[in-house]
């Protein structure tokens, strides 16, 4: 039998949000790993990928706010050749990056560019003041004028954070 002092675990809430959002996140893989592995007798194409949102802190009114470990940032694109139909991104966090106040002052942009890696679209999002644990964004469909690649970026107060591209080809 061991011994802890009462004081030092989580409270209820704390639990209740944690598991909340491993929830959230053990499902928003799963998903994504179900648009990879099915196919479409139309032959639509997808990806899904997601790069990890390194621990960074940053400036908020005077508040100095700290993003943990523990939060990814999934990318989702369907359609076929240079027409998109859906493209999301957006952050799930989970474990300790699920109890963190969150990302203000956010934003996520789309970016397209050329096989020579050249941008030649930017879709800007618009800024949130408001904090958010989940920040997420869908960007309109549309047919790219050439292959390349489709990106889409995280900014937290006016800094690129974390992104994540998938190629577009023929």
């Amino acid at each position: 039998m061991g011994f802890y002092d009462r004081q030092s675990t989580p409270s209820e809430g704390a639990r209740f949000v944690a598991t909340q959002y491993v929830s959230r996140f053990v499902t928003a893989m799963a998903v994504a790993g179900t648009l990879v592995l099915t196919s479409s007798s139309q032959a639509l194409a997808g990806a899904a990928g997601s790069a990890p949102v390194q621990t960074f802190e940053y400036s908020v009114g005077g508040a100095t706010m700290k993003v943990p470990t523990g939060c990814m940032f999934p990318h989702i694109i369907r359609g076929k050749g240079k027409k998109i139909t859906y493209q999301n991104a957006g952050v799930d966090c989970a474990f300790v990056g699920a109890l963190s106040s969150g990302f203000c002052n956010w934003r996520i942009d789309f970016t397209y560019a050329d096989t020579n890696n050249r941008t030649y679209r930017t879709s800007r999002g618009a800024t949130h003041a408001l904090c958010k644990i989940d920040p997420m964004r869908n960007n309109s469909p549309q047919t790219l004028p050439r292959y390349g690649k489709a990106c889409a970026h995280l900014h937290v107060n006016g800094v690129r954070r974390v992104s994540q591209c998938h190629h577009i080809t023929k």
